[in-house]
């Protein structure tokens, strides 16, 4: 199945758009980079079918030398996007050692893509514009009676626009509390692990393993554990902890490391008190690098008990 790039498509329940390098979803809408939306593309027009390595490289890489790793990647960061699980997937399944496959349904998008814009244009244009004053007659007394109902309008805008500035302070202020209320005891970020292998060809291994951990630790009574989406924003940047922990309104941040040596993985784990950016717990594991799930869910169940003994054992909790 081939389709030009400025299709607009519907892949499962988005509506794919690459002129405007855009996906939405019932009111929810996310930007796409370049590169990763090439790639979205190319599994889309070969809907169904398994697309090598190669045949990725070729078609979203086109003139650039890249390795496999880069496909990797990509394709992780593409299933985030999506809110794809890789272990059940909904849109792209891993075909071992051939390729990716787009399992979810494809079509050409059978809605305007302009339609929402419009209507939204629509709304605009009503309202305000449709209050006139009309001259109820020409001598002094008609134009004083204009004059008086024109500055009754402008009070009332005035008093409206205040209105509304009003409440978006009161909102403000109220969701600055949310967030600070929000930074309980049990409320705990995993950020993404680092990839220090020597060839630093395992980042999806680490990946996975911060999506793991996020994943266990949410289904922990009690605990408060933002999204992989959250997480991942703050990949590679170097921030201070306790401004990263503000801003996902947490009390504790999990972070870690993936090295391997030989057939040998080992994953670090550490956990941080944010308030003092004291280490109050950490770990090392070592495991046969043989399955790499299984090794992904293993240490994260061992970390996430781990966690939840500190935190409970701790003074006040």
């Amino acid at each position: 199945m081939h389709r030009p790039t400025s299709t607009v498509l519907r892949v499962g329940a988005w509506c794919v758009d690459p002129v405007a390098g855009q996906i939405l979803r019932e009111g929810e809408t996310a930007r796409v980079e370049a590169r990763t939306m090439r790639l979205l593309v190319c599994l889309a027009e070969h809907s169904g079918e398994v697309v090598s390595i190669d045949q990725l490289i070729t078609e979203v890489w086109a003139g650039v030398n890249v390795s496999p790793d880069s496909v990797y990647q990509a394709v992780t960061s593409l299933r985030k996007l999506l809110g794809d699980d890789p272990k059940q997937p909904m849109y792209i399944a891993t075909v071992p050692r051939l390729g990716y496959r787009m399992v979810a349904k494809v079509s050409g998008w059978d809605q305007p893509n302009h339609q929402v814009a419009a209507s939204a244009a629509g709304d605009s244009e009503t309202g305000l514009s449709s209050l006139t004053v009309s001259n109820p007659g020409r001598g002094g007394t008609g134009r004083r009676a204009t004059f008086m109902l024109a500055g009754a309008t402008l009070c009332l805008l005035v008093l409206v626009a205040l209105a509304f500035l009003w409440r978006a302070k009161v909102a403000g202020s109220s969701r600055a509390s949310s967030v600070m209320a929000a930074q309980t005891e049990k409320s705990i970020a995993v950020l993404p692990f680092l990839d220090l292998t020597e060839d630093m060809n395992e980042e999806p291994f680490a990946d996975g393993m911060t999506e793991e951990l996020i994943d266990k630790l949410s289904k922990v009574p009690d605990f408060r554990v933002p999204s992989p989406t959250s997480s991942f924003l703050f990949k590679g940047k170097k921030m201070p902890i306790a401004e990263i922990a503000k801003a996902l309104g947490v009390a504790y941040l999990l972070d870690g490391s993936v090295r391997k040596s030989g057939g040998r993985l080992r994953v670090a784990a550490r956990l941080v008190r944010a308030e003092s950016g004291y280490v109050v717990w950490s770990e090392t594991y070592d495991r046969p690098f043989d399955d790499i799930l299984m090794v992904q869910d293993e240490i994260a169940g061992e970390v996430t008990k781990a966690l939840k003994t500190s935190i409970d054992n701790k003074p006040g909790n």
